[in-house]
């Protein structure tokens, strides 16, 4: 529960710069947000391993 709660945190703070970059062109903020959805790749993927060994040991 804490990688997901890692993940809201992370969507929250790339929110201010996803707005710069879509609504105001700032490019620098672009590439904050790519890093960011990368970040959010690899944390995404960890859950998804955390979760099918929770399931497959609950059998």
């Amino acid at each position: 529960m804490e990688k997901f709660s890692k993940v809201k945190e992370l969507l929250a703070s790339v929110e201010a710069d996803a707005e710069k970059f879509y609504n105001a062109g700032n490019s620098a903020a672009g590439t904050r947000v790519r890093k960011a959805m990368q970040d959010l790749k690899v944390l995404a993927q960890e859950i998804r391993t955390e979760v099918t060994e929770k399931k497959n040991t609950d059998k």
